[in-house]
């Protein structure tokens, strides 16, 4: 290709760029996520502290999808979530099965009553910590993996040099301070920086397009 069919097929991915729930189905074998070479399973340490007669809530569940793999009865299963489009979704798909669905954005303010959950999980989302103690039970579980502050830092700078940190402060200690400040004690811990690699420029676009926390601004031209 010479460089107006590449830009051309570039603004293709730009426009098309969208997802629902946690979907990167669109770039599958164009890219190797960070998250396939993590030092840790999230979803084995979930199961470690899991158990049947629970009741576990998922926070920013995206389309429910590790939510569902986890096989919890429905009865004792929850999820918020506040991205409009996953929001629709989960209601379609959740709600039928009788999960607990609530749209939230405010953190602050959960709707659910004090000393009611025995595992809240969280991978991706935002949390206030004093809240999240206020909804689990006495000897409840919070189970988390964040995405931090320098999370794809390299690759952000070679595309937008100089580009603000939307998270700043946001990483390991800082979190564990929060939570212990909150009344959390902390057993389980780490931290991790991971490679992430594109095989073409294109998947590229549409990542760092969907990504647009991190790639603040991005676009083609």
């Amino acid at each position: 290709m010479n460089i107006e069919e590449l830009r051309k097929n570039w603004k293709n991915e730009e426009q098309n760029a969208m997802i629902k729930g946690w979907d990167f189905s669109h770039i599958k074998g164009r890219f190797y996520s960070e998250e396939d070479d993590l030092p840790w399973d999230y979803k084995a340490v979930i199961n470690r502290y899991r158990r049947s007669t629970d009741k576990l809530l998922d926070i920013d569940t995206g389309g429910g999808e590790l939510l569902l793999s986890l096989g919890h009865p429905f009865e004792n299963t929850f999820a918020t979530e506040g991205y409009p489009p996953n929001v629709e979704l989960c209601r379609k798909v959740l709600g039928k099965l009788g999960i607990g669905f609530h749209k939230v954005t405010d953190y602050e303010t959960m709707p659910f009553p004090d000393s009611f959950f025995d595992v809240v999980i969280n991978r991706h989302g935002a949390y206030e910590a004093e809240e999240l103690y206020r909804i689990l039970k006495p000897g409840g579980f919070f189970i988390t993996q964040q995405v931090g502050e320098d999370n794809d830092r390299e690759l952000v700078e070679k595309l937008l040099p100089g580009a603000e940190k939307r998270f700043e402060g946001h990483d390991l200690s800082h979190c564990i301070s929060e939570l212990t400040d909150a009344g959390f004690s902390v057993i389980e811990s780490g931290e991790a920086f991971r490679p992430i690699s594109f095989f073409d420029t294109g998947a590229l676009v549409w990542f760092a397009k969907i990504i647009e926390w991190e790639f603040i601004g991005f676009s083609v031209d």
